[in-house]
């Protein structure tokens, strides 16, 4: 690898890096302010639960690359909280499927309003175009990255892993 394509992944790398830093940063500065008592690795959960409908615990764990047992601890908050809900597994008796309950999906709704709205400030000298841009590389990037990374096949024009948040 040449000089220059150093220069270009390393300047790539800083600046992914820098993103996680600073969502981190603000996740906490949010949660510090207004916390609803749901942990950020759990609001995942939620996301795809409203996104993706009912599903078994196992099969929530492996969407959101996580082991069950981290799984299911998140679900008891979620559960405790009243915004996921257990219910009988319909193709098996034993078993139970997680479902985002009513309150669940306004607490997801009421996130996105607030979310949307701030990137609507953020963005607001941004030409459509340019939004249009961003979205369709980070997507590619994190397809890419996805795939790259955690092994997980890329459905032909859609997404690797897990609902949009």
């Amino acid at each position: 690898m040449g000089e220059a394509e150093l220069t270009e992944y390393d300047l790539l790398n800083a600046e992914v890096f820098r993103l996680a830093r600073l969502t981190e940063r603000v996740h906490a500065r949010r949660v510090s302010r207004e916390t609803d008592g749901v942990e950020r690795a759990a609001y995942m959960l939620l996301v795809t639960l409203v996104k993706e409908g009912p599903r078994r615990l196992s099969v929530l764990a492996d969407e959101v690359h996580s082991d069950a047992s981290t799984v299911s601890r998140q679900v008891a908050q979620l559960v405790k909280l009243g915004l996921v809900e257990r219910l009988p597994d319909p193709t098996d008796g034993r078993a139970s499927t997680l479902a985002a309950t009513e309150a669940g999906r306004q607490n997801l709704d009421c996130k996105r309003r607030k979310r949307n709205q701030a990137y609507t400030e953020m963005l607001a000298d941004w030409s459509a175009d340019d939004r249009s841009r961003l979205h369709a590389l980070l997507e590619r990037f994190n397809n890419d990255f996805e795939g790259f990374f955690l092994d997980t096949p890329v459905p032909a024009g859609g997404r690797a892993g897990g609902p949009a948040v």
